[in-house]
């Protein structure tokens, strides 16, 4: 433009202007000085303003010459002003100006106007409308069709010819502009149609018609619909001659279309046919000739174009038309009528004027009752309107989208005449008259917009689009009941570029018509449409879709300014847009959030059922996890248990790639990526938990309550999200029918939601109605009014089993599903699975697959046999197929199908489950009509149980093996093994052996290794095969390799057999060997190739022979996961990006693919899969990194280390095993190597990796891998590689040598007993590295002996100087001095070991406040050295005591106050601290731990506060006075909380102390009014999980933090008090409390009096540091060790409140339950069993184990397998009971064990009916006290005959004693943080110990008259009693245990024959432990009442 600007103003540019215009007014004058040459718009005015007046007089010269010399003019003129039209608007109206000169030229007569002149007049024409189109095109366009007239009409063919060009080039330009063409080019055919029918002479019509015919063959759209419409209107002409011209013309255009006839004129089809039709009377021959144009009947194109014409015909009273066409046709004109109502009333409400409508109704209605054969029909204008309101509302509708103004002003009107025509309230506003409709209308638009009623051209589409504006515009704001089906409509044209454009100004319509709060849902949707479509949109689609989010952004944001952040956060990321920065930048304002909960929103939107918003999520989640937080994530993946939000992510990632349909690949692309950037994360430190809406109908729908909420379930879970995702209009239609007709089951209607409407709704539906969510009740309202139909077609007869005759599952499950609809069992289950009928036969499966169980279900329950056994034929079929081996299903269809059969077979058992938990509680209370309803539904349990019995079990277990079911294959072939076991006689052990054998082949491919052990003990004689797949399981690589080596021998030339080798070289790193090997295998069976490729191509990476990558990766037939990540390889070293990013791409596919399969479900599985997208991130991230390295060294030494610490946290995320680890690894040195330039830093990089390698390989036992791994870093010059060499000659048993190593070493470089000073700068990394090597050292020091204390001392503190900051040095520092004090005389501790324990407590401090790695070990141990100093007189009066105290005071402030909250039970055990001065130091650390977290460290005090010791009492309430009246906390809520909880406690005391008599219940409103009035407040419910403290992982630098979230912060609190108190049976009688929480969950709660609670309390902290070091090992964390803990709160030394173990029951009934069924009779009542009781308590050891053996065991068979298998029939829930049982009961035996917990009958061991935990009760009896019991108890733990048989087939093997090992050997690595818990107990001793002590003085002093003071107990005396009964713990946890007689054994556990203790390894005391719980001899010893048979 700016070009064109200089054109015009240059001096020679107005030079040759003046020049031509001057000619051109001749005689005329300019005076040119007098015009402006800066104002360019008023010069060029002046001269436009000349011309006109120039010519608006006649020619000077009128000569034949001048006159072509004036053309010439102005054409020279018209293109020298060129520049200037396109500078300017067209207000100047050039051509306008140019054109009266050339209408003067061509008047006059023909000898001064010639043929020449008048044709070059024409061309002159064309000029000026090229050049100046614009004033062509303006609103007030020149004349120039009176211009063209004449040269149509002029006698000489040349000239006329040149007119019709003239014509082409002017409608041309009119049709190029697209918004305004048709106004221009319609006026001009219309003036040539009346040319045409006019008188004048032919051979102008011949011109005529082949000028139009040229126009034609390249015309489009709107032009080419005007020509062949005029063309057809001469078919009907006299004259042959144009008749056949016009007919010749046609035929060519449609060839130059390349269009047959019909297809050319079908678009127009609406115009041309009323054009023909309407003269079918009055010319006959046109509608003839148009037929046998278009090659179609007469006949046949009237009933076609009836739609088209009879509007027309009824409109304009065309009686007789149509009559004939009545006649032609056959009909009756009233069923025409009908047919075509819709459209017929249209166009007569569109009339102009009332009285044009109402005589067009008039005559419809008298043409229609005079043809009617029954004259009585009353045939009123609002009954033909009503029969098709719908339909012509929608008819109208596009109408309103017209481009032409006064068509869509008419359409208005037409709406407001059948709006009077329809209701008689003349008052109604039109936007209440459209609501009632508008579902409708929008269904409609929809199904034209889909081409449902025939194919819609773009700009029929566009003007339905436009239209749907307007209708919202005049519907308003409540226009958001169809809000779905708008927004589907408007996502899906969207995507239609050519539709883009208006469907976006529709779009923004929409949202600026709704009110602010009805947009709010939309937000997500539209931006992510808006963002992901962004590239692809034109500049002026753009502009709209700034105008949507601008609204979204700015006025939507600031409506609802209030919550403007909660809704903006659904607007998807715009920062990439350049063009969107503004709105960005208001949005990021308003927006500010936390990271987290960023993460969070993101992650709700990839989960989105809407494929754009999740695409555009997944995209904003790859940024925020690759760029903008990469440090965020690496926080929450550290540590021993990840952040919940990485289960979150890892959760989302796994169901969006298991999705389906169409964009999933794009999903799949993106989350692939995302889980690469993520990495391969632990999934043992991470939980996916996925929620299940799952529901089970119980009463097969017969209760017609339970039937509705199935409806609303099957609405809310399944069809919701369908219905409101899809963009397939279709498809919402046939569920919005579902929806509809569920809606009316449910007895919803309108009146719900109708403010006018005067039906009343009961309340039961109204209040069902409002407890739907509301994003629920927004889509389903305009649903109530639904008119929805749907046809169903009847199913053909289908053959039974339908499975073998579908070819695929999709087929298969949609038509058996179909099929048993026709079968439901009853009139309600009929009514709903009918509704389904249309919804179930679509592309998407997911309603099918949903309601398929429920289907079987109710067939199944009721009494259809045929129906029943068709289903066991159908799932018997599909279990079939999966072991057939020629089965002819595709894998994909046996796959999915048996999943479905197995997803129903476990709905079926959970069915099963419930019934039976249920059936007994509904019987209870009820009798006659009770009974009755029980029986039936006991009935329908046996028939449903019938059924999954009568399915063969081996053919299930080798089914479900097949298709990697394995659970379920697990489930029965054990089933068939108990069996096995129970016949009688029973079987050879040979038998068993190929049961077992698969047995442990599942269990290998479920990765359970300790199932596999198990089942190994059972095989006598393990095959080659069986060994193999041990090894494998467990990482014994090399044990594997030489099974292989002997299986190859045997067979050469098995395949799999050369895999197996292959495996087992990989992954023990043996590359070259590998290589080898599969060169030698390659020359023998070449045909191999493809197999091994993957096994080739890596080995040749790794020794770097690229050649030979090359060769392998360019076969593309190769697709294996080595190979793809080969050709990443090769595009990397080849350094192309594009290369590099394509084979990204392909890879992340490739290697994706196994988790798409594996499903949700399938972390485990898909693990590997897992791996290979981590490499595949790292190696792009290394690519990038050493691609872009600064040119500076130290730029590049930075950046390498930034690299090193990404990579060192991803590895750290990752499982922490051998495999793992060294394949991440190998890889990193392989993508390292491939840079070109050798730099230092890579090279250190690839040092340290191979240091790694070394390091896991000796952790994992592989000597060799490590050592070759030394010897490599080594090579690499690797720093501080002398380390890991000492570690590994350590590790291979030699100490001494290793310690020498190390020694040497570090004397080399200068580390030992160095005094010169260095003056060089080291890293902190360096630093921290020479620490780590100094602490070894010393450790290995102190551990051989040799070596004095002080040179030790020495070389941990100068670990210390060496990396002051770091936490390992000073607890190894102190730690060492802390030994050395312990092994003192108690001389010397209380001498020198007061400084000891001064540099122990300074060092532990300072270790304290750097990290939380060791802060069990430092901050108990601390507090108990300072405290016990305190409390003895001598060392308190050292003045190193005062430093002492001051470094405590002042730790107080340096530690974060959480750390100190790890020990607040100790620290408050000690309140009663006898030094003044430490109390004061005391307090004050109580007082701010309770300041900063009081929630929670308020619950703890309370036992303090309330305690029944003055001291204890008076202090805990000063301190809290003192907090309460302290001016920091005046103004907060703190002393409210104070009082509040102190007020709690107060009444929970006074409950458990209330007199009870013999209430069974107490009332709270009544009894405790004060508690109910504590409802709604700020209070903890105080759960162990509320109470538990969460460290930040060690890795984490936020243990900095003072104030790190330590608890949940949505941990409940108390919402509601429930009324009822239920009184317990047992003797001190509880009382039973149930309240609600915050979280909406019920929680119940034991206020026990009589009964101090403290112990419980410590236990339970106890347990939780257990659970936490049971986190923090990764054996432990991988099989999930935990112990079951719960709530307790000591109110004080009496009283207590405990929290109640939901869903819980003990083993004693439900062991009874199952002995009554088989009629084995209880204990007392058989004389028999109670007289062999007494022979064995009288008996010896053996006697009493033959008695035990022979005479009670065979009366009590175990069956408490049967109880896991009832109550988890669903086989991945059955097997994860099992093993949750398993190990939570090894966890707690070993703990018990420790403990000396005894009184484990089987009223004390729960068991969780959820998931099969076991959970222990009631710790009376700890600490040994079992063993001096009358009758002494004998045994470690319980471990009985029905405990080990609830454990599988394996019994105590491989599950069990596997994590009793493991938690064994945790216990005693653990023995200090372990007491530290237990310390509490000294000082803070039982009330039991109390009374102990008192009872033995009283027997002491019996003779002592002065009782009182015989009782009295001493605090030291206490302290002994504790220090004695903790003193057997210490001793276990040191290994030391001798299974004496327990004859020999005194309380407190103390062995009169200590001198047998030994120290025993854990795996041999584990062994020695279950001896002892299982020999028969101590279980007959046991009481009676302990039930060992049990």
């Amino acid at each position: 433009m700016s070009q064109t600007a200089d054109t015009i103003d240059s001096s020679h540019w107005r030079t040759e202007l003046q020049r031509l215009v001057s000619a051109l007014i001749v005689p005329d004058e300019l005076q040119w000085k007098g015009i402006g040459r800066k104002d360019t718009a008023s010069y060029m005015q002046r001269i436009l303003d000349k011309i006109k007046s120039r010519w608006a007089r006649g020619l000077h010269h009128s000569s034949s010459s001048a006159r072509t010399t004036l053309v010439e003019n102005v054409t020279s003129l018209a293109s020298h002003l060129k520049p200037f039209s396109q500078q300017q608007s067209s207000q100047f109206r050039v051509a306008a100006a140019l054109l009266l000169p050339l209408n003067r030229i061509i008047e006059g007569p023909s000898t001064e106007v010639d043929v020449n002149v008048r044709r070059q007049a024409f061309n002159a024409f064309r000029t000026v409308i090229r050049e100046h189109s614009a004033d062509i095109q303006s609103d007030e366009p020149p004349p120039v069709f009176d211009f063209l007239q004449r040269g149509f009409n002029d006698k000489d063919r040349s000239v006329r010819v040149d007119a019709g060009r003239a014509l082409s080039d002017l409608v041309h330009l009119h049709a190029r502009a697209t918004d305004r063409g048709c106004k221009f080019n319609e006026p001009i055919f219309m003036k040539i149609n009346s040319l045409l029918e006019s008188g004048v002479k032919d051979a102008v019509k011949e011109t005529l018609l082949v000028s139009i015919g040229s126009i034609g063959r390249d015309a489009q759209f709107e032009l080419l619909g005007l020509v062949v419409h005029c063309l057809i209107s001469q078919l009907g002409q006299d004259n042959h001659v144009l008749k056949g011209l016009a007919y010749t013309q046609l035929l060519e255009i449609a060839k130059a279309q390349m269009k047959s006839p019909y297809i050319l004129v079908s678009p127009y089809l609406s115009q041309v046919a009323t054009f023909v039709v309407s003269r079918k009377c009055t010319n006959p021959m046109l509608i003839f000739e148009t037929c046998r144009f278009l090659s179609v009947h007469p006949t046949d194109f009237i009933t076609v174009t009836l739609p088209k014409t009879l509007p027309y015909l009824f409109a304009n009273s065309e009686a007789k038309i149509i009559e004939e066409i009545s006649e032609d046709l056959g009909q009756t004109i009233l069923s025409m009528f009908m047919e075509h109502s819709h459209q017929i009333l249209a166009y007569v409400y569109q009339q102009h004027g009332p009285a044009q409508t109402t005589g067009s109704l008039t005559f419809i209605r008298n043409i229609i009752f005079r043809g009617a054969e029954s004259k009585s029909a009353d045939l009123t204008v609002r009954g033909m309107v009503q029969s098709c309101v719908v339909a012509l509302l929608a008819e109208l509708v596009v109408v309103l989208g017209h481009e032409n103004e006064e068509r869509a002003a008419l359409a208005v009107d037409a709406l407001r005449k059948v709006q009077r025509s329809v209701t008689d309230d003349t008052e109604l506003e039109m936007s209440l008259f459209l609501k009632v409709y508008m579902l409708g209308i929008v269904s409609n638009l929809n199904e034209m917009l889909q081409d449902v009623h025939g194919k819609k051209s773009f700009p029929a589409k566009k003007q339905i689009l436009r239209g749907l504006g307007v209708l919202i515009v005049q519907i308003g704001p409540l226009v958001n009941e169809v809000s779905p089906q708008i927004m589907a409509t408007l996502q899906t044209m969207f995507l239609v570029p050519e539709l883009a454009e208006v469907t976006l100004s529709t779009w923004y319509t929409f949202l600026s018509t709704l009110n602010v709060e009805d947009v709010i849902p939309h937000i997500g949707t539209t931006s992510a449409a808006i963002v992901s479509a962004w590239s692809a949109l034109s500049p002026s689609v753009r502009e709209f879709a700034k105008k949507c989010l601008h609204h979204i952004v700015f006025d939507v944001a600031s409506t609802v300014r209030n919550d403007a952040k909660a809704h903006l956060n659904e607007v998807v990321d715009l920062g990439h847009i350049p063009e969107l920065f503004e709105i960005n930048v208001q949005l990021q304002s308003v927006r500010i959030w936390d990271p987290h909960a960023q993460l969070q929103k993101i992650l709700d939107r990839c989960s989105s059922n809407n494929i754009t918003v999740a695409q555009v999520a997944l995209a904003e989640l790859q940024n925020f996890m690759k760029n903008n937080q990469a440090s965020l994530i690496q926080n929450l993946a550290a540590g021993d248990a990840f952040d919940p939000l990485i289960g979150s992510i890892q959760l989302t990632l796994f169901q969006v790639v298991t999705r389906d349909g169409e964009g999933s690949d794009t999903l799949r692309r993106l989350a692939f990526e995302c889980m690469g950037i993520l990495g391969a994360v632990d999934p043992d430190r991470c939980d996916l938990n996925s929620t299940d809406t799952k529901m089970i109908v119980r009463n097969n729908f017969e209760d017609d309550a339970e039937a509705k909420l199935f409806a609303l379930h099957v609405i809310q879970d399944v069809l919701l999200d369908a219905f409101r995702s899809t963009s397939d209009i279709k498809y919402q239609g046939h569920l919005a029918y579902t929806i509809q007709e569920l809606l009316f089951l449910c007895e919803f209607t309108p009146a719900l939601v109708s403010s006018e409407s005067t039906t009343s709704v009961p309340a039961r539906v109204r209040n069902r109605w409002n407890g739907l969510p509301k994003h629920v009740l927004e889509t389903v309202s305009p649903l109530l009014a639904g008119k929805f139909k749907a046809s169903h077609k009847e199913l053909p007869d289908l053959p039974s089993p339908i499975y073998p005759h579908q070819k695929t599952y999709r087929e298969w499950v949609q038509l058996w599903t179909a099929h048993l609809i026709t079968k439901a069992s009853n009139d309600m289950a009929q009514k709903i699975f009918g509704v389904f009928r249309s919804a179930v036969r679509n592309k998407d499966v997911g309603v099918a697959h949903h309601i398929l169980p429920h289907l079987v279900l109710n067939i199944l329950a009721s009494e259809n046999e045929e129906a029943t056994g068709c289903i066991i034929q159908e799932l018997t079929a599909v279990l079939k197929d999966q072991v057939a081996s020629d089965s002819p299903s595709t894998p994909d269809k046996k796959f999915l199908s048996a999943q479905a059969v197995f997803t129903l077979l476990d709905h079926l058992s959970a069915y099963v489950r419930v019934q039976r938990q249920d059936l007994p509680k509904k019987v209870e209370g009820r009798r006659s009509r009770g009974n009755s309803e029980f029986a039936i539904r006991q009935q329908q349990l046996i028939r449903v149980d019938s059924v999954l019995s009568s399915i063969d079990h081996e053919l299930m277990a080798k089914a479900a093996l097949q298709c990697r079911a394995h659970a379920r294959s697990l489930m029965n072939f054990e089933k068939q093994i108990v069996s096995m076991r129970e016949r009688q006689p029973p079987p050879p052990a040979t038998d068993f052996t190929p049961y077992y054998e698969r047995l442990h082949e599942i269990y290998a491919q479920l990765d359970q290794p300790d199932g596999m052990e198990g089942i190994s003990t059972l095989i006598l004689s393990p095959s080659l095969e069986h060994q193999i797949r041990q090894h494998e399981s467990t990482g014994r690589w090399t044990a594997a390799q030489s099974c292989w080596e002997v299986r190859l021998q045997q067979q050469p030339d098995n395949l799999d057999f050369h895999l197996g080798l292959l495996r087992c070289l990989r992954n023990l790193g043996h590359y070259d060997t590998l290589r080898t090997h599969v060169q030698g295998v390659l020359v023998r069976n070449p045909g191999w190739q493809s197999v091994l490729a993957d096994f080739q191509v890596e080995s040749a990476w790794m020794i770097g022979a690229w050649d030979d990558v090359h060769n392998i990766a360019a076969n593309i037939e190769h697709e294996g996961p080595s190979v793809v990540k080969a050709r990443v390889l090769l595009a990397m070293r080849s350094g192309e990006p594009l290369q590099v990013e394509e084979s990204l791409r392909k890879a992340r596919l490739v290697l994706g693919a196994p988790i798409a399969a594996s499903g949700p479900s399938g972390h485990r599985r898909a693990y590997d899969a897992l791996v290979d997208l981590h490499m595949i991130h790292e190696l792009e991230l290394i690519h990038e990194t050493v691609s872009n390295l600064p040119p500076s060294s130290q730029g590049r030494k930075s950046a390498i280390v930034t690299l090193s610490q990404i990579l060192g946290a991803r590895l750290d995320r990752t499982l922490p095993t051998f495999r793992v680890h060294e394949s991440l690894l190998s890889m990193r040195r392989t993508a390292f190597s491939l840079s070109t330039v050798s730099r230092p830093s890579i090279t250190s990089q690839i040092g340290q990796s191979w240091l790694a390698s070394a390091k896991i390989a000796r952790k994992a036992g592989q000597w060799q891998t490590a050592y070759s791994a030394m010897l490599q870093a080594q090579y690499t010059n690797a720093r501080f590689s002398f380390m890991e060499s000492g570690k590994l000659v350590r590790a291979r048993g030699e100490p001494l040598r290793a310690l020498q190593e190390l020694e040497n070493s570090m004397r080399l470089l200068g580390f030992v007993d160095n005094n010169t000073v260095d003056l060089t700068r080291e890293d902190e990394h360096s630093k921290r590295m020479k620490a780590k090597a100094q602490i070894l050292l010393a450790r290995w020091m102190n551990e051989s002996d040799r070596y004095e204390a002080s040179y030790v001392l020495k070389q941990f503190q100068s670990a210390a100087d060496s990396a002051p900051g770091w936490e390992s040095a000073f607890y190894h520092l102190g730690h060492f001095q802390d030994q050395c004090y312990r092994n003192l005389s108690v001389d010397d501790k209380s001498n020198r070991g007061i400084k000891m324990n001064f540099q122990t407590i300074k060092c532990f401090t300072e270790a304290a406040a750097y990290g939380n790695k060791f802060v069990y070990q430092t901050v108990p141990r601390l507090l108990t050295l300072w405290l016990d100093m305190g409390e003895r007189k001598v060392t308190a009066e050292n003045p190193l005591f005062d430093k002492i105290n001051n470094v405590v005071a002042n730790s107080i402030d340096s530690i974060p106050v959480y750390k100190w909250f790890t020990a607040f039970p100790q620290i408050v055990s000690r309140i009663g601290h006898p030094n003044r001065i430490v109390y004061l130091v005391l307090s004050k650390l109580i007082s701010s731990v309770i300041r900063e977290y009081p929630r929670q460290a308020l619950w703890f005090f309370a036992s303090v506060v309330n305690s029944t010791k003055p001291t204890r009492q008076q202090r805990g309430r000063t301190i809290l006075d003192q907090l309460k009246n302290s001016p920091a906390n005046t103004d907060s809520n703190f002393p409210n909380l104070i009082t509040s909880l102190h007020a709690m406690i107060d009444e929970l005391l006074r409950l458990c102390d209330y007199s009870i008599g013999d209430r069974k219940t107490l009332s709270m409103r009544r009894d405790f009014p004060k508690l109910l009035g504590m409802k709604e407040s700020n209070i903890l419910i105080p759960l162990q999980s509320s109470l538990t403290v969460n460290l930040p992982p060690v890795s984490s630098m936020n243990h900095r933090d003072k104030r790190h979230n330590l608890f949940d912060p949505l941990s409940p609190t108390f919402t509601v008090f429930y009324d009822e108190i239920e009184i317990m049976h047992s003797l001190a009688k509880p009382r039973k409390l149930t309240v609600n929480g915050s979280d909406g969950i019920k929680y119940m709660f034991l206020a026990k009096p009589k009964d101090d609670l403290r112990k419980d309390a410590r236990l339970m902290d106890f347990n939780g540091i257990i659970n936490k070091l049971l986190k923090t090992n990764s054996e432990s964390r991988r099989r999930q060790l935990h112990i079951r803990t719960y709530g307790v709160v000591a109110l004080n030394e009496e009283c207590g409140v405990i929290q109640w173990v939901p869903n819980t029951i003990p083993v004693r009934p439900v062991l009874l339950k199952y002995y009554e069924t088989r009629n084995v009779p209880a204990w007392k009542q058989s004389k028999e069993l109670n007289d062999v009781t007494r022979h064995i308590k009288d008996g010896t050891d053996k006697e009493a184990a033959e008695l035990f053996v022979t005479k009670i065991l065979p009366e009590f068979p175990p069956i408490f397998h049967e109880w896991f298998v009832e109550t988890f029939p669903e086989p991945s829930v059955w097997l994860a009971s099992r093993l949750n049982y398993g190990r939570t009961m090894a966890v707690m035996s070993m703990v018990g064990f420790i403990l000396g917990l005894g009184d484990r009958h089987c009223e004390n061991i729960l068991l969780d009916t959820n998931n099969g935990d076991v959970v222990h009760v009631d710790f009376n009896c700890l600490f040994e006290k079992g063993k001096t019991l009358e009758t002494p108890e004998r045994v470690p733990f319980r471990l009985t005959q029905n405990l080990v048989d609830g454990l599988g087939v394996t019994g105590i093997e491989g599950v069990f004693r596997i994590a009793c090992e493991i938690t064994m050997q945790l216990l005693r690595d653990n023995k200090d943080p372990l007491m530290n818990v237990l310390d509490a107990f000294i000082h803070d001793p039982l009330v039991e110990w109390e009374d102990e002590t008192r009872k033995r003085r009283r027997n002491a002093k019996d003779k002592d008259k002065d009782k009182m003071n015989s009782a009295t107990v001493k605090p030291a005396d206490l302290r002994s009693w504790a220090k004695t009964a903790l003193r057997p713990i210490e001793r276990k946890l040191k290994g030391l245990y001798s299974p004496t007689n327990v004859k020999e054994r005194t309380y407190g556990g103390i062995t009169r024959g200590g001198e047998d203790e030994r120290e025993i390894s854990t795996s041999n005391l584990v062994q020695m432990l279950i001896q002892e719980a299982i020999d028969p001899a101590n279980l007959g010893k046991m009481y009676p009442g302990w039930a060992a048979w049990h």
